[in-house]
């Protein structure tokens, strides 16, 4: 039968070994608890998160920048329109005379542009003026400006006096205003006008009235 030292030295060798035996399992588990690998995971989760998750998209939308306003430059004179100012004209004078034809004709003055019309509800050519105030008396001219002018005769100017034609052949004709000027439709993006001076070499026609 074993003594008692024999008996202690057996329990305390068990509980040595049982102790040794228990401490490593013991201290693997607070290992584990330490490393907190459920911790690690969340970390984990919450970077993936920053990294995926963006901010909520805006409807799209789109600036239009005002477009500049392009205004085109006409190539010639012809493209160029004005603004008809006709709102009546008073009939002329029941007799015919130079001076009364002036007054007539220098009522469109400003007020109808040029074109190729011979009314002044629309427009005015050169031969369509002169034609339109001498019919206001009575007196039918055609059109163009070489017909008119062959309709009369050819004077002086120093002979010439106010309801004359003032004419270049195959160019342009106007009534002269006795003063050394004239009448005239002159040309595209201009009215009816008078002017106090003649250019170049015109010549004076009487017409048989």
């Amino acid at each position: 039968m074993p003594s008692l030292p024999a008996k202690l030295g057996a329990i305390l060798g068990a509980g040595a070994l049982v102790a040794t035996i228990a401490i490593p399992a013991y201290a693997s588990v607070q290992t584990t608890e330490v490393a907190q690998p459920q911790s690690t995971d969340v970390q984990t989760v919450a970077l993936a998160s920053t990294v995926t998750v963006s901010a909520p998209t805006r409807d799209g939308y789109a600036v239009t920048a005002p477009q500049p306003v392009i205004v085109a430059r006409t190539a010639s004179f012809a493209s160029v329109k004005s603004i008809n100012r006709y709102t009546g004209i008073a009939p002329p004078a029941q007799a015919y005379s130079g001076a009364a034809l002036i007054a007539y004709a220098a009522q469109f003055v400003g007020v109808v542009p040029y074109g190729m019309g011979n009314s002044p509800t629309t427009s005015f050519s050169c031969d369509g003026y002169t034609q339109y105030v001498f019919a206001g008396f009575g007196i039918s001219l055609p059109r163009g400006a070489d017909h008119q002018a062959r309709l009369g005769v050819q004077i002086g100017q120093a002979q010439a006096v106010a309801g004359d034609l003032v004419y270049w052949p195959g160019q342009h004709i106007g009534i002269y205003d006795g003063a050394g000027g004239m009448y005239n439709s002159p040309n595209w993006g201009r009215y009816v006008e008078h002017v106090g001076s003649l250019w170049g070499s015109p010549q004076f026609i009487r017409l048989k009235v």
